[in-house]
This record gives structure tokens, sequence and C-alpha cells, in this order.
């Protein structure tokens, strides 16, 4: 949970994916679509940002540079010195301590499992709309525990023209229209911008939440696997009163 502030002027919401969004085919070795959202409050972020440069720099002498969970897991591109076994300690020792860090941010995250979602509802669900619907309610829902009024601005990576259209159509109608638990009174009230920008912007947080998809994947389709990126970010996913509320499953 982050810890309650008196900036009451801005939230986070960066989100990206895991999986793809398909549902008429799809790899049965990787049968989900999670959307994962990295909440930071606006008095957190600077925190955030100065820690990731600061990783950057050790490792690469450039603040440029893309932190990619695909490149990272392969060994790719600028992160070929993984091979290498003392550097690539203490990466991962640097990713966990800026990722541990308490009360910096909140998860929320979204994880559609294809096959019985298919056999339970229809093949041309919306399961990118349906995903975000969930990850800005319940982001509201901590602004709401934690802050009295201020905004949130939502950042999402381009995925292409016809896409991101449908998003935001998507996006502008869950305003007009509310969801179950938040009117679109309430929604109007705290939503800000809503930005997509490209893998090149170099927006830190969209970074880190490509980060955490990775894991949290992992972990929605095995829970007993071994899987030491989740342990370092479970107690982040956002919980009320004992309950977790930040990670839906869907069907579940």
């Amino acid at each position: 949970m982050i810890m309650k502030s008196r900036d009451t002027s801005k939230y986070y919401l960066y989100i990206d994916e895991c999986g793809d969004h398909q549902l008429d085919k799809f790899n049965p070795n990787f049968p989900i679509f999670t959307l994962c959202g990295f909440l930071v409050p606006g008095n957190k972020l600077e925190l955030l940002e100065a820690a990731v440069k600061s990783f950057k720099r050790e490792f690469f002498n450039d603040e440029n540079v893309i932190i990619h969970s695909r490149d990272i897991r392969k060994q790719e591109k600028d992160y070929s010195i993984l091979q290498y076994p003392d550097v690539r300690k203490r990466f991962y020792e640097g990713i966990n301590n800026i990722l541990g860090q308490p009360g910096v941010y909140v998860i929320v995250c979204c994880s559609i499992l294809k096959e019985p979602f298919v056999e339970r509802f229809s093949r041309g669900e919306d399961v990118y709309g349906l995903s975000l619907k969930y990850l800005i309610e319940r982001a509201i829902f901590c602004m709401d525990d934690n802050i009295e009024g201020g905004t949130l601005d939502v950042y999402i990576e381009r995925r292409g023209i016809k896409q991101d259209r449908a998003l935001l159509n998507y996006y502008n109608r869950l305003r007009a229209k509310g969801t179950k638990w938040v009117t679109a009174d309430r929604l109007v009230s705290r939503l800000g911008r809503f930005v997509f920008s490209y893998k090149k912007d170099n927006i830190i947080g969209l970074q880190l939440a490509d980060l955490i998809a990775y894991p949290i994947t992992r972990y929605v389709l095995d829970p007993k696997a071994l899987n030491p990126a989740y342990e370092i970010i479970r107690d982040k996913i956002y919980t009320y009163k004992g309950a977790i509320l930040g990670m839906k499953v869907i069907p579940h």
C-alpha cells in the first residue's frame, strides 16, 4: 500500500501487456493475456526515475537504453552483457532494489485465460478494453484510499493506428458510462490525460510496467512454479483491508 500523502495533484498509471490479445488463434503453451498497471503517486515518481537512470548509467553508461523484459530474458541487444555471471548477478540485484522499494508504487493487473474465456464468452470480446476497465477502476479505488481529490494520467505504449484508435474509443466510452463500481461522474473527475507513447520515448514508468508484467503472467499460469521475480513484487499488488483487489483473473 502507498503511504498517505498530502500531494493531491497527480497519480500516474503506466500500462503494459504480456502475451497478445488474439482469441481466435493463440499459443497453447502461453494461452494468456495480461494487462499490467504500474501506479505511482506524483511525489514518488521522481525517486523512481532517478533510481532507473542511475541504474542505466551504471550498466550501459547511457540513460537512453530502453529496459525491455524480453531482451533481458533472451540476453539480446544491449543485454548481451548478462551472459557474464558477475554482471548478471549485479544487474538483477539492481532491478530488485528498484522494484522492491516499499511504499513507492502499486500494481493493478488483469489476466485473461484464453481457453476458458472463449468457452464462456465470445471470441469477439475486446480483452484489452475489458482489462483496461479493470485497471482504471482499481487504480481509482487505490487513489481513494490514499488521497483526496487529484487526477490520474494514463500512459500506454502505442501498438498501431487501428489498435490505438479502438482503445481510445473504448476509453471514451468508459468515461461516458462508468463501470459497475465507479460512476461516470467519478471517473471523469479522476481521469486526466490518456497518453500513447512510443517505446523510444523512454518513459520509465512504461519500462517498469514491462518488467513486472511477465512474472505476474507466469504466476497466474503456474502459481507453484519457481518465480523469484514475482516474489519481489507480490506485496506491491493493491490490497485493501487484507483483500487482494489489484489482481483479476478472468474467468475465475
